[in-house]
């Protein structure tokens, strides 16, 4: 199976979804910041990432344009995680270069749905 960067500022949330992910066959790998999921996505060579959008000093918003600026990580799929589902964050998420997102609380069959999609593992249902 892949191996998914999950980029996630709070403990509770990576905690949750990391067992959740893993015992799907994942490999995840984990990031606590933007920055820190920057270096990650080129240390690791995640097949996706999982970007929190609500993180400290660097956002999700940003690390994402960083992301997909960068020649070594821009062609990773990115779903957006927040908590923030407003009018216009799912055109905000792919104007910032995210290639989907999902609300919290994460539902997991859905998110897994997306995922599989993104690496092309399964047909959408």
């Amino acid at each position: 199976m892949s191996k998914l960067l999950l980029v996630e500022d709070n403990e509770m949330n990576r905690d949750m979804l990391t067992r959740r992910l893993q015992r799907r066959g994942y490999e995840v790998v984990i990031a606590v910041d933007g920055a820190q999921g920057l270096a990650m996505a080129k240390s690791e060579s995640p097949a996706l990432i999982l970007m929190d959008i609500s993180l400290p000093a660097l956002d999700g918003w940003e690390a994402t344009r960083r992301l997909k600026m960068a020649l070594e990580t821009k062609s990773i799929p990115v779903i957006a995680l927040t908590a923030h589902a407003m009018a216009g964050d799912r055109e905000k998420c792919i104007e910032a270069g995210c290639d989907d997102f999902d609300t919290k609380p994460v539902e997991i069959s859905r998110l897994l749905g997306k995922i599989e999609v993104l690496l092309g593992e399964k047909a959408p249902q």
